[in-house]
């Protein structure tokens, strides 16, 4: 198969899970969220080692404890992606599954002020006006919610941070998931215990259903995560920006559709404005991938100096 077309398949298909991912977390009900998170971390470690097995790829776990730096930034990572699983999980569980796809909506501007602020990069301007659109729309959705939509900036905040991180790190997909999950499966352990001993734990006594849906929650985890990395290697990231949005219109359609929770004139607006925010980014993205691509094959086509 054309690998480009095979980077597609990859991309909708994790996106596609991210973003139905809310009528899982639904279905995993009555446990609560913090009890949802630890059996997501545990089994996640359980399903990419039984991979990284299949591969015969666990040697990299000696070539990583030599690297201390390395550690420490895998220990920050899974710090921000055990905050943006937990404020996912606990934004659906508490019928604000719009709230958290407005979150993935403005990630990308979110990404773009963290490169202005910590990685001090110079910004076009369409990307300041998409910025300032931007703010805008959390102006706007904050009079409608009463609030500032913290559960969103959070989501949105984690992840570029995340995102940053892994960047810096370059580990590959399914062996940073592993070593970031691992880190994380010690507390994970400690509270499912905490919670057994309580009689308080959901595992093993709500139904056969539920407890086998705990359990494949790490493959759910993982499984999308890989096709990304799949993804992300086969197509131009241009693409890979806009195949993004796929996932929180999905999630906004199951908040809105399915579950019917409310969609305000005044939010509706201030979605319209993170929307048009989007439009101006992803437009000038794909018109500097244009640019840098022509420059670099009239790069190539230009004859090499005499001499």
């Amino acid at each position: 198969m054309n690998q480009t077309r095979l980077g597609y398949l990859y991309g909708f298909g994790a996106y596609l899970i991210w973003g139905f991912f809310p009528i899982y977390l639904k279905l995993l009900r009555p446990a609560g969220p913090v009890e949802i998170l630890a059996h997501r971390i545990v089994w996640s470690v359980v399903f990419v080692a039984l991979v990284l097995a299949a591969l015969r790829n666990i040697g990299f776990l000696r070539a990583l404890a030599r690297r201390p730096r390395a550690l420490a930034g895998i220990t920050a990572a899974a710090a921000l992606i055990a905050v943006n699983w937990g404020t996912y999980i606990y934004g659906v569980n508490s019928d604000r599954v719009v709230e958290t796809a407005l979150g993935y909506f403005i990630n990308p501007l979110v990404i773009v002020l963290i490169g202005v602020f910590l990685l001090h990069e110079r910004l076009r301007p369409a990307q300041w006006v998409a910025l300032g659109i931007g703010g805008v729309a959390v102006a706007v959705l904050t009079v409608d919610y009463g609030r500032l939509p913290y559960l969103a900036l959070t989501l949105a905040f984690s992840f570029a941070g995340y995102g940053l991180v892994k960047k810096r790190l370059g580990l590959p997909a399914a062996e940073g998931l592993f070593v970031e999950s691992a880190v994380l499966a010690l507390p994970a352990l400690g509270y499912l215990a905490w919670l057994t001993r309580q009689g308080t734990s959901t595992f093993g006594h709500v139904s056969v259903g539920h407890t086998l849906l705990l359990v494949l929650a790490g493959a759910v985890t993982a499984i999308p995560l890989l096709l990304f990395a799949g993804a992300a290697n086969r197509l131009p990231l241009s693409t890979l920006g806009m195949l993004q949005y796929v996932g929180p219109i999905l999630q906004l359609g199951c908040g809105v559709l399915i579950y019917h929770e409310p969609m305000p004139p005044a939010r509706l607006a201030g979605f319209a404005l993170v929307w048009l925010a989007l439009v101006v980014f992803t437009t000038d993205a794909v018109r500097q991938a244009r640019r840098t691509r022509a420059t670099a094959r009239a790069a190539a086509a230009a004859p090499a100096p005499v001499g």
